[in-house]
């Protein structure tokens, strides 16, 4: 039985790790820690290119387990078609909340108060005042309400915001209000102030903020995409902000990262950051700790934590 668990984080910085895996250090460098064949757990290196992450899974043949640090996983799926069937594909459910979360209020605070011309102004000595758009008294909606979307909507509470309206691609009730399917979204965004992208990038989300959806945003409206850049429809996004009509933050575009010359980097009313909202301080005692329990409960062969999908025989 393979007992070899690769790691993107030193083991002995790991204070808990169950005993009995040999575990191995390798967080996407050219040379592998061992033979790949011989790994049971694959935790994918964080923040690394998507080809990095799937280079050693043609050849892990007795893998059970892949472990993202990442809330989506959709830059690893495209190397499952590699795996034999049952190996179980987790995500990192729980570790981003708190940092996306707070990056989303930044983008959404920074935006409608005119943060960045404050800037520009003070790098030339101007006093730069007049009114702004409070974020009190607005209307929200989050499109994709999963943890990260509860936790925006912590976030929200205490600005005093008029309404948060819920998205998700099923729908249900929380002790908040109802979550809305998607097949609602179409009736919710003429009513909302901010659009909060927190959706997994799937076939069905992909190009979802495309002109039809954009068209139905009411003018003067905020866009903000915490998401996956190929959520939103780049072309599309343009021509509306180019028409002033809406404002867009993002921290997530399409194609990423955005290349010198683009012209999102110069678009009216846009504030982009370059995909910072789960690299903080907050990540790595959140990580160890999931990888603790998740590797606890796979020694134990206990039920393992945050499944997206089991591999199939059609995957291959």
């Amino acid at each position: 039985m393979s007992t070899d668990v690769w790691l993107p984080i030193p083991p002995d910085e790991i204070e808990g790790l169950p005993q009995g895996p040999n575990y191995l250090y390798w967080d996407g460098g050219p040379e592998f820690p061992a033979d790949p064949a011989d790994c049971a757990f694959y935790v994918v290196p964080y923040m690394k290119p998507g080809e990095v992450g799937l280079r050693p899974l043609p050849e892990m043949t007795s893998v059970e387990v892949v472990q993202t640090l990442s809330a989506g996983t959709d830059n690893v799926e495209p190397g499952l078609k590699y795996l034999r069937p049952g190996v179980r594909l987790c995500n990192a459910r729980g570790v981003h909340d708190a940092s996306t979360a707070e990056l989303t209020l930044a983008l959404i605070l920074a935006s409608l108060r005119g943060i960045p011309d404050f800037v520009r102004a003070q790098d030339k000595g101007q006093w730069l005042g007049g009114f702004r758009p409070a974020l009190a008294d607005k209307t929200v909606l989050i499109v994709g309400y999963g943890a990260i979307g509860e936790a925006i909507e912590d976030r929200l509470v205490p600005f005093e915001v008029a309404r948060v309206a819920r998205v998700a691609r099923s729908e249900r009730t929380t002790a908040r209000g109802p979550v809305h399917p998607l097949t609602e979204l179409a009736s919710l965004l003429p009513e909302a102030d901010v659009v909060i992208l927190a959706t997994p990038l799937t076939d069905s989300t992909r190009g979802l903020v495309d002109g039809g959806f954009l068209a139905r945003m009411k003018d003067g409206a905020l866009l903000v995409n915490v998401a996956r850049g190929p959520v939103v429809d780049t072309k599309a996004l343009l021509a509306e902000l180019e028409s002033g009509r809406i404002t867009a933050a993002l921290d997530v575009v399409d194609p990423e990262p955005l290349p010198q010359g683009h012209p999102l980097w110069h678009a009216p009313g846009l504030l982009i950051s370059p995909h910072v909202g789960g690299p903080t301080s907050a990540f790595l005692p959140r990580a160890k700790r999931l990888l603790v329990d998740q590797l606890g409960r796979f020694v134990n062969r206990e039920p393992l934590r945050h499944v997206v999908r089991t591999t199939s025989a059609t995957d291959v």
